[in-house]
């Protein structure tokens, strides 16, 4: 379920799809990095759950992932999350796994398959701050080319509400009709993406 609201060692420019705002390159004279990008961890688990409580609960009432979940994800597949910090702090994130069947099921809300070929993206999220600047999409396309830099996974799916399919079709998600899924009243489209595409721009993974 996903709202709309790493790094690899040869430096390669990154070219963001049409519209998309460039993600900061310059950074300041400051203990900490301006702009940082990583795979999360256990210990960011609080911070993570903070900001999809506040994104989700607003909207629909229900959270993709509740603390224990988001803990569960991020002990048993760090490399499928990235975190986007600004200064040390948790501005958006996206945590996945991997699935082994075609198509999502209720079960795919909680497992992680790590034999599995599909990403199955759970939860892409912005802090309420910085919302309506594009880092929703910026955090996206770097994901997936994340995920082109790992040679097992061979595609992405989600799941979303019909209001947010436009937003996904940007990065090369096709929706593949209703999702088997449904949480409480909520239905949901499943997309894919191929990562074919994303293969060849890789940097080295900071993860």
């Amino acid at each position: 379920m996903s709202t709309q609201s790493i790094y690899y060692l040869k430096p390669v420019t990154l070219h963001l799809p049409p519209g998309i705002p460039e993600s900061p390159s310059r950074q300041r004279r400051h203990t900490l990095p301006a702009s940082e990008f990583r795979c999360l961890t256990p210990e960011d688990a609080a911070g993570v759950f903070e900001i999809e409580r506040e994104a989700f609960i607003s909207v629909s009432g229900i959270c993709p992932l509740n603390l224990d979940e988001v803990r569960h994800f991020l002990t048993l597949c760090p490399e499928l999350s990235l975190g986007w910090f600004v200064e040390g702090r948790l501005v958006a994130f996206i945590i996945g796994s991997l699935w082994d069947k075609e198509r999502l099921t209720q079960e795919s809300l909680t497992l992680h398959r790590p034999g599995g070929r599909t990403a199955h993206l759970h939860v892409l999220a912005v802090h309420r701050t910085f919302r309506q600047q594009g880092k929703g999409s910026i955090l996206l396309w770097r994901y997936l080319h994340h995920l082109g830099g790992q040679p097992a996974v061979r595609r992405a799916v989600l799941m979303c509400e019909d209001p947010l399919v436009p937003f996904y079709e940007r990065f090369g998600f096709h929706p593949v009709g209703p999702c088997n899924v449904t949480v409480g009243s909520l239905a949901f489209t499943e997309l894919q993406c191929s990562l074919w595409g994303h293969t060849s721009l890789r940097r080295n993974s900071d993860c």
